[in-house]
């Protein structure tokens, strides 16, 4: 086996026997290494099948910012979800995976503990999930000492329900296509630009849209618990997102007669806001 791609020292992309992409993982694997030279077969620790294209290039983006930790215990973690669950797993999950515990910690270090609207429909309507995302909260203490919230579980517990959106009939799956797409699109012309759809932000949005749909598609409604103080804060700080999000709530109430709770806005507001900022700022 031969390194095609070097990520980091411990990182590496190649083939396997049967020509697919795959990521191989190893403490040292790429140290003093060429592209083109042998890998180490005693220094392999995980080895990715990478199905689609263009996952490698994410993966690549995000290790640039990330550390190494946080792949070992995303790895752990899926490891566990994927033994205890009765669907395959996305492959891009460990990229997004990795990203939400390393974004997750760095708040928690800054004292920033984000409320997750969604825990008790989370709790009730995917008890599998959230069950795996508590387990996967004491690897992460086992890992760093740090003990995130319930809140964290719920976010967690997402990432694997989104993972089995290929589950639903075809009719739900092109109603959340659309739905996903037309937002987008929505934001584009607002703010008259085009989003970098290969970055870590972009994904997150794209992530949280999906869920948003799915929800619509299951007729999940979420119970109102917003903090008013805390709405009107975010409108303050963020007024052009805000207004955003105001044209995607007329649009749902027009073609689906579904009207946002407070909390829906705040969330739409805040990724929008970060989706579009870095892009002015630059």
């Amino acid at each position: 086996m031969e390194i095609k791609k070097i990520l980091n020292n411990n990182v590496v992309v190649s083939n396997n026997e049967m020509h697919q992409e795959i990521v191989v993982m190893g403490r040292g694997l790429a140290f003093q290494k060429k592209v083109g030279e042998a890998i180490n077969p005693a220094k392999i620790e995980k080895t990715f099948v990478l199905e689609t294209h263009g996952i490698s290039e994410k993966l690549a983006k995000l290790l640039r910012d990330t550390s190494e930790l946080y792949l070992n215990i995303s790895a752990k973690i899926l490891d566990y979800a994927q033994f205890h669950l009765p669907y395959k797993l996305d492959e891009y999950l460990y990229v997004a995976l990795t990203d939400h515990i390393s974004f997750a910690i760095s708040r928690y270090k800054q004292g920033i503990h984000l409320k997750n609207p969604l825990q008790w429909e989370i709790r009730k309507y995917y008890k599998q999930e959230f069950q795996i995302a508590l387990r996967a909260l004491e690897i992460i203490e086992n890992e760093t000492g740090i003990k995130l919230g319930d809140d964290e579980a719920a976010s967690i517990a997402l990432h694997l329900v989104n993972s089995q959106l290929s589950g639903e009939n075809m009719a739900a799956a092109i109603q959340i296509t659309e739905m996903v797409n037309t937002i987008l699109n929505i934001v584009k012309y607002h703010f008259k630009m085009e989003l970098d759809e290969t970055s870590v932000n972009y994904e997150r949005f794209l992530t949280h849209l999906r869920f948003f749909a799915v929800r619509f598609i299951r007729k999940e409604k979420l119970d109102e618990t917003v903090d008013h103080f805390f709405y009107d804060q975010i409108k303050l700080k963020y007024p052009d997102a805000h207004d955003c999000t105001k044209k995607i709530a007329t649009y749902l109430e027009n073609y689906f007669n579904w009207s946002l709770t407070k909390d829906e806005e705040i969330y739409l507001t805040v990724h929008i806001h970060r989706v579009t900022n870095r892009y002015k700022v630059k």
